[in-house]
């Protein structure tokens, strides 16, 4: 019981934690030097956001190469790792149909998500939970692919 309120407030602390770090601040210094400044690269939230964007787009690109449609066997079928979370590896894995992906176009574009979450989590002090995440085993169910239920 004492265990299990000791994961509850600790998974607890580390969503706090990650929500502050998602925070962002503005400085009241009144400098108006740094004030008269404009564009992403002096303001810190919108180097944030611009950084978010970037990562939602490149998800969204990656997602749009995959093609779960035109295999007939499991042996067919493959996994690919989705982002990266600020503890490292990924935050998820997209299954595909390697018959029919591009799968050179879609591992180019997984690898340049995963760096641009790893500079994000970095420049922004992101937490994580730090569990690893395994590849799906993968299934071929009438014609698709999907991740294979156990």
């Amino acid at each position: 019981m004492q265990s299990s309120i000791r994961i509850v407030s600790t998974t607890i602390a580390a969503g706090i934690l990650a929500l502050s770090a998602c925070a962002t601040s503005k400085s009241s210094t009144g400098d108006t030097a740094d004030n008269s400044r404009s564009g992403a690269a002096n303001n810190p939230s919108s180097d944030t956001a611009a950084a978010r964007k970037q990562i939602a787009q490149l998800e969204a690109d990656a997602r749009a190469l995959v093609k779960t449609s035109g295999c007939t066997s499991a042996g067919q079928c493959r996994s690919a790792p989705l982002g990266e979370k600020a503890c490292g590896g990924p935050r998820t894995y997209l299954v595909y149909c390697a018959a029919t992906t591009d799968s050179s176009a879609l591992l180019r574009k997984l690898s340049e998500l995963s760096t641009a979450e790893k500079n994000y989590n970095k420049n922004a002090g992101m937490m994580s939970t730090c569990e690893f995440r395994e590849p799906p085993h993968v299934a071929a169910v009438g014609g698709s692919c999907s991740e294979a239920r156990q």
